[in-house]
């Protein structure tokens, strides 16, 4: 038996002020964002926003549905519409924020696993690390790659 050891990077700030300003104005997408939200079961609002690698930005919200599973994250949303409509195009970052009973939520929300599965397909897909950032009224996440939140990701197809 040998034991592995994983070690994960990321770069944590107190405002959206510290942030880049491409980063900045992926972050105030991603809040904008969860005005689109459609959580009337949850109340919980999730906002993201996928930047291309020509800085065009798109918008997606969570969806939810009153059967549970037909509904669909802001990730997911965001993402799939970003494939959908330009194929081509890399994409190159996301960044996702989510307020709960109209305030953005305190600490940084992070996606769930089938989210973080989708995101490491389409980091493959273009070729390049995806840069995520995970916003939050006290403090802001940024990881460079997907691999960080999802070191073992399924791609043995």
């Amino acid at each position: 038996m040998t034991n592995k050891e994983l070690k994960i990077a990321y770069q944590e700030f107190s405002s959206l002020d510290r942030l880049s300003a491409e980063d900045q104005t992926l972050a105030v997408a991603a809040i904008e964002a969860t005005e689109s939200s459609y959580a009337p079961y949850s109340q919980f609002n999730v906002g993201a926003a996928v930047m291309y690698e020509d800085g065009d930005i798109i918008k997606g919200a969570n969806q939810e549905n009153a059967a549970y599973p037909s509904g669909t994250c802001a990730e997911r949303t965001a993402l799939f519409y970003a494939s959908a409509s330009n194929p081509d195009k890399s994409i190159v970052a996301i960044a996702i924020a989510a307020r709960q009973n109209g305030q953005l939520c305190k600490n940084p929300v992070t996606p769930c696993g089938a989210c973080r599965q989708v995101m490491a397909q389409y980091q493959l897909k273009g070729g390049k690390p995806m840069r995520i950032i995970l916003v939050g009224a006290a403090k802001i996440w940024k990881f460079e790659k997907v691999d960080d939140l999802l070191p073992f990701t399924f791609d043995s197809i």
